[in-house]
Order: C-alpha cells, then structure tokens, then sequence
C-alpha cells in the first residue's frame, strides 16, 4: 500500500539545505528532487518543494525527522490511502509543530474527544474561539501564508485528478 503526499520547504537557510535533503532521503529511502529557490519573503533563505510516494504514515516520519529545526518553515502532506485519513504537518519556528488530520477534500478533521475537551476547559467565548482557531491551525496559516507565496519562477504544479 502506498500513500502520496508533498513536502513544501517554505523558508530554509542554505546551510540547513542539504541536512534537509539528509533527512528526507533517510525517511524515503531515496533522495528527494528538491529544486532549491530563493525565498523572496525570507530574505536570505531558500525554498523548495517535492512529491512523494511511500507507505503511510511517511508525513509523520518526515515531520518527525525535520521538528524542531528552529530555523526552517515547512509543511508536509498526506493524501487519503485505503483504511488511513490524510495528514497535514506545518512547522515554525515561533509555533512548533502542528498536526490534523485532513478529508479527502482537505478539510480539517477535529475529533469529538478534542472538541469535548476545549468545551469543559473553555472558561467564556473569547477562549472557545481562540482554542478552536488553534484545533484548525490558523496560526499556523497566518504564519506561514507569506512563505506559500514563492514569487516569480516557482515551478507550477498541475492538478491532473479533483474532485
């Protein structure tokens, strides 16, 4: 069984480049095709991007290899596979690491015992819809939103199945 999913470098130091590239190899089995680019919302950093195809559960294992680096911005997805729902993982410096579960549209998936959970330690409205913010990551979007944008000469990917 095989999952696919995509790995989006948005803001890397050039030093941090190839120990990403290390890593990625390592959790794959196989070095990836990361085509590094200046970063234009990062100053001097650079980005990168690449698809991949492995067993599932391969997003955890790259999110896990690459947490915690605090000068890197990524985001790691995976696509629904028989019998597994999709995975998202984004990282920041500021933030750490986020993960959620994601439909096979892309929809955030939040779990009845979380949302059980923010209800009984919610103390007014204010804190409900900050917490709930934070179950979907949108400060993790907010963040990162700047950094997805890659500027002229970013490589185009084609979506060739939706729906």
């Amino acid at each position: 069984m095989t999952a696919r999913g995509v790995l989006y470098v948005h803001s890397a130091p050039a030093a941090l480049c190839p120990h990403v590239e290390w890593a990625v190899a390592d959790v794959l089995g196989m070095s990836p095709r990361l085509e590094w680019a200046a970063q234009p919302a990062g100053g001097s950093t650079l980005r990168a991007e690449c698809c991949w195809q492995a067993p599932p559960g391969t997003a955890a294992r790259i999110a896990r290899a690459m947490n915690g680096w605090r000068l890197l911005r990524f985001e790691v997805t995976e696509e629904p596979s028989a019998g597994c729902d999709g995975e998202r993982y984004a990282y920041t410096p500021a933030l750490g690491l986020f993960r959620t579960p994601m439909s096979a549209n892309g929809d955030v998936l939040v779990g009845e015992g979380r949302l059980r959970a923010l209800l009984a330690a919610a103390d007014d409205s204010a804190e409900l819809a900050a917490e709930l913010e934070r179950l979907l990551g949108t400060p993790w979007d907010q963040e990162l939103e700047v950094y997805r944008h890659a500027g002229e000469g970013a490589p185009v990917r084609w979506l060739h199945q939706v729906g």
